[in-house]
């Protein structure tokens, strides 16, 4: 999966918006659900040395939430997936956006942070209205 198809996936999902909320960063984007804000996705241009690739250039990352029991065995699947790049490493992982890991899977994963994000926002909500 490459940059556009990721973001194009992402914005099928409902309600959901991107942004580039970084000031002189015009290349970082920011998946978001459009009601409460909260971020489900977050991709990135980074050093590919940074995400393990011994070579020189930059590559796209795609941060996403993943259940922490979940989050080993897709690392084990591909090696497209690692740790979360500048994220806590425990409940998300960054998908390198390099063809590496299958569409399909990708947007399995999309899918699954959405979903999880939701869950959160939803408690959130539920919350202020008891008050």
């Amino acid at each position: 999966m490459q940059r556009e198809e990721a973001l194009a996936f992402a914005l099928t999902l409902p309600h959901a918006v991107a942004d580039k909320p970084f000031e002189e960063d015009f290349d970082t984007t920011v998946l978001r659900h459009g009601a409460g804000g909260k971020w489900f996705g977050l991709i990135m241009n980074i050093p590919k040395k940074r995400v393990g690739i011994e070579e020189y250039g930059m590559v796209d990352v795609l941060n996403l939430k993943i259940d922490p029991e979940e989050s080993y065995v897709v690392r084990e699947m591909f090696e497209g997936i690692i740790p979360a790049y500048h994220m806590n490493k425990r409940h998300w992982i960054s998908v390198i956006l390099n063809d590496a890991v299958p569409m399909e899977f990708c947007e399995i994963l999309i899918q699954k942070s959405y979903d999880l994000t939701k869950k959160k926002l939803n408690n959130v909500q539920n919350r202020r209205t008891k008050i």
